[in-house]
């Protein structure tokens, strides 16, 4: 089997909502084994900041899909939920599911680059992922902690889990 994390992260239709519909999707998906996900947070978008902040989280899970096969299940997922793809950048979106890892592999395809490509720079996926996963070494050798410390916040926060818990 094959251990996956992938990023979660929503900012438009109930975020919050998005993100526990794309986990139960996970969950009941019949090639996907012993789903964990991360605490939600809350952080500020990437590029433009005229749109509302994200709901962001980590999922780890094992699975004997490959990767491209992984990515086509994921971008089902998104489109199910209302995902419309355009070529504006760190848009706003009701859903994005990303391979974060796949394994402890370096892939790089047209479609697919893992480690994802923003891993180290992004807060919103870090601090989930070091929640989930403490001792985490990455393909290049780095300690997700080693990262971790020297990276900033930038007003990430976690969400409380009662309010995850009142939209179950």
């Amino acid at each position: 089997m094959n251990i996956v994390y992938i990023g979660l992260g929503a900012n438009l239709v109930d975020p919050q909502a998005q993100l526990i519909k794309a986990t139960n999707a996970l969950s009941t998906h019949p090639a996907i084994k012993s789903l964990v996900v991360s605490s939600f947070y809350s952080s500020k978008p990437m590029g433009p900041q005229d749109q509302p902040d994200y709901v962001n989280a980590v999922a780890r899970f094992e699975t004997a899909l490959e990767p491209e096969a992984l990515l086509d299940q994921l971008q089902d997922i998104e489109l199910r939920q209302g995902r419309v793809r355009k070529d504006e950048r760190w848009g706003p979106r009701t859903l994005d599911l990303d391979i974060l890892l796949f394994n402890n592999e370096t892939i790089s395809t047209p479609r697919l680059t893992v480690p994802h490509y923003g891993l180290c720079d992004r807060e919103f996926v870090v601090f989930p992922l070091l929640e989930l996963a403490p001792q985490l070494v990455l393909p290049n050798g780095s300690t997700l902690k080693q990262i971790a410390d020297k990276l900033p916040k930038n007003g990430l926060t976690t969400l409380p889990s009662k309010e995850i818990k009142e939209i179950l």
